[in-house]
């Protein structure tokens, strides 16, 4: 088959080189263009990069030259990892210049008819993409992935709230380095410390909000949230890679640790009968060692996307406690892009 082009928008940061890593030996999809911003923008993309990844940069990519983030790239659709602060239009260009829009940026996650999709929890949401049309005014759309905190969470989530309904949620979070992006946080900052409130609290809210959305329904043309109580504090520790999250949950309807144990060990997707290449079988990991999941051992598990949960035991405030941990530049970011771009291909959405 004839693989769909894809442009990089951000293309020289962490995520940027997570999506250049994950797309090397794509069978669907391969880089066309590469984009950043400043002084990287007319460069050879070896020159423009710092490359930090363990395996070689791609010899193609290397000898792209890097173009402004503006449109006009020879490609189907682009990814994209902006920075907050010039995503929203900037990807709102793309998108008005009739190209789908993968994000992995923030800015246009809850706008009331941008679906924030996790393939495996919510493909359902892809029906925003109608309404997107008066607005965006072509055939380009956006669609963007959660926080890599929030979808660590909202696996578990989404595999208990089915069963039995979730009422509450409590989660404390251990955040890698990386997802400061790079250079990430200066070393006399994290060095024998540990940072809370990412982003001065920024981040608690978007573990607050982001799963009820997620979670919740597209009905009657727009987003009605999930009815579940969320507390969140985030913090960043010196783990290069992988986020890990210790969460309380309550429930509406009582089940034993084993029924609960069950439905997370369990838990099927509505897309697993397509077979997208980055999707992971299972997408959960249950582990029942009391010292596990550990960002070192378990965040390259199912290449990066599978997000491994810790023994579910009981808790004296909520009902049930368990850690969750995922890779957060991979399952976290780039890898869930991908995912989703893989599932917008398979509805015939691009290309």
């Amino acid at each position: 088959m004839k693989k769909l082009r894809v442009g990089i928008l951000a293309a020289t940061g962490t995520v940027g080189q997570r999506f250049i890593q994950l797309l090397a030996n794509h069978p669907w999809f391969e880089v066309s263009a590469v984009a950043a911003s400043g002084n990287s923008a007319g460069k050879k993309y070896a020159e423009a990069t710092r490359w930090m990844l363990e395996t070689p940069m791609p010899e193609a990519v290397a000898r792209m030259t890097v173009q402004a983030c503006k449109p006009g790239f020879d490609c189907d659709f682009v990814l994209s990892s902006l920075p907050t602060e010039i995503a929203e239009e900037t990807e709102l260009e793309f998108a008005r210049a009739g190209l789908p829009v993968i994000s992995n940026a923030s800015s246009n996650r809850m706008k009331a008819d941008v679906p924030l999709l996790i393939p495996e929890v919510n493909p359902d949401h892809l029906a925003a993409v109608e309404a997107q049309k008066p607005r965006i005014g072509g055939k380009g759309f956006i669609v963007t992935n959660p926080n890599c905190t929030t979808i660590g969470l909202v696996f578990p989530m989404a595999a208990i709230h089915r069963a039995f309904g979730l009422e509450a949620v409590s989660v404390v979070t251990m955040q890698a380095i990386s997802g400061a992006g790079y250079p990430g946080v200066a070393s006399l900052d994290i060095l024998d410390n540990i940072l809370p409130a990412i982003g001065r609290g920024g981040e608690d809210e978007k573990v607050e909000t982001e799963p009820l959305k997620l979670l919740g329904q597209w009905t009657n043309g727009k987003f009605v949230d999930a009815a579940i109580r969320m507390s969140a504090m985030t913090h960043r520790v010196m783990v290069r890679d992988g986020h890990l999250e210790a969460a309380s949950v309550k429930l509406k309807t009582k089940a034993s640790r084993e029924e609960v144990e069950a439905a997370i060990r369990n838990f099927r997707s509505p897309i697993d009968e397509l077979k997208l290449p980055s999707a992971p079988q299972p997408a959960i990991i249950v582990e029942k060692d009391i010292e596990r999941p550990q960002p070192r051992l378990d965040r390259d598990r199912g290449n990066g996307m599978a997000v491994v949960c810790g023994p579910i035991l009981p808790c004296g405030v909520l009902d049930y406690k368990f850690r969750v941990c995922s890779h957060n530049t991979i399952r976290g970011a780039a890898g869930a892009a991908i995912l989703n771009a893989e599932l917008l291909y398979k509805k015939g959405m691009i290309g």
